[in-house]
């Protein structure tokens, strides 16, 4: 009886929780261009306290990943710096930032921490964000690894809120798109079989977004990869602020304005 009475009241607890959703009759995302560039300042808020997308940042983080840098926090230890580079160079082969190359190339194949040989990237990471060429391929870069994976996940799990799209994106630019137990698949399955199922398979989205963000608040908290657990454990105000959001039911990211404030700092990005 008291295992009855007590798995009640955590239902009920639950249900004022989750916060219900709107019913939308629509076959696709409505996430328009105007929701796609508020969905990038409240992440630029999220990465650099910023509303501004900051391609000129560069940081070691010692988090186990080198040098995080530009506007989707790209490393010298996962490839997606090294690949900004390569694309970079390509498109203008006598940048400052090619001289790196043989070492970003090694970095990014044995996944290594280590900023040796890259003592002048940061003053030149700085430097070429001054040019929108190499803004544009951060852009195009981060499109291509983080924003369109995400919009793939979201048409396979039946997500029609541009709320849920804006979490998922979120955690692919933090978490990666890979394999591993911190990654973004891995914490959409683990939502999934929390929820019993996707929207896609008639679960409501609202719960399934609930789940998904108790998952990766967990992962923040307790990584697998235990190097970048006390980084992450510092960034869990980035799922606050879009738990903030869903609590306020603003599933549509609708209004004239939003309002984040991850780190202490409240910031308003208008739509």
């Amino acid at each position: 009886m008291r295992y009855m009475i007590a798995s009640a009241f955590c239902l009920f607890l639950l249900s004022g929780c989750i916060k219900k959703g709107p019913d939308l009759d629509v076959s696709q995302i409505p996430f328009d261009a105007a929701k796609k560039v508020a969905a990038d300042k409240i992440i630029s808020c999220f990465e650099n306290d910023n509303p501004d997308i900051q391609y000129g940042y560069i940081e070691d983080l010692n988090d186990g990943r080198g040098y995080t840098a530009g506007r989707a926090g790209f490393t010298t230890g996962t490839g997606d710096l090294l690949l900004v580079v390569q694309l970079y160079t390509n498109a203008l082969p006598n940048n400052v930032l090619a001289q790196y190359l043989p070492t970003l190339q090694t970095l990014a194949a044995s996944q290594s921490s280590s900023i040796n040989g890259l003592e002048g990237l940061p003053n030149d990471w700085q430097l070429s964000a001054n040019d929108s060429l190499f803004r544009a391929v951060q852009d195009q870069v981060s499109d291509s690894l983080y924003y369109q994976p995400t919009l793939v996940y979201a048409q396979e799990l039946g997500l029609k809120y541009p709320l849920s799209l804006l979490c998922l994106y979120d955690a692919c630019i933090q978490h990666g798109d890979g394999d591993d137990p911190d990654g973004l698949s891995a914490m959409i399955d683990q939502a999934t079989k929390k929820c019993g199922g996707t929207p896609a398979e008639g679960k409501e989205e609202y719960k399934w977004l609930y789940h998904f963000n108790r998952v990766r608040e967990k992962t923040l908290k307790h990584p697998d990869n235990e190097e970048t657990q006390e980084e992450w454990s510092e960034s869990v105000g980035r799922v606050d602020a879009l738990e903030r959001l869903r609590k306020d039911k603003n599933f549509l990211l609708d209004g004239p304005s939003i309002e984040v404030n991850p780190y202490g700092t409240n910031h308003t990005i208008y739509l």
